[in-house]
């Protein structure tokens, strides 16, 4: 069986919007596979630095949250 690397982006990308601070930063403590697919895919800012962090785009910001909402939250 193969990972399928398109649904575990996804699920990183929904779990890095509950972490939001300062706007459009959220702390990256994900795979560090994981973090540069996002970046080729033009969801974060480069992951690679020293700060602890990373920027989503204004594109990977509104995708993650639509993704946390789809994944992660059930209607009441």
């Amino acid at each position: 069986m193969r990972d399928d690397e398109e649904r575990i982006d996804d699920a990183a990308l929904a779990l890095l919007w509950p972490t939001l601070h300062d706007g459009n930063w959220a702390w990256k403590g994900f795979d560090w596979d994981v973090l540069g697919r996002l970046h080729a895919k033009g969801m974060i800012h480069d992951p690679v630095g020293r700060t602890r962090s990373v920027a989503f785009t204004e594109e990977g910001l509104s995708r993650a949250e639509a993704l946390f909402q789809t994944l992660f939250t059930r209607p009441d």
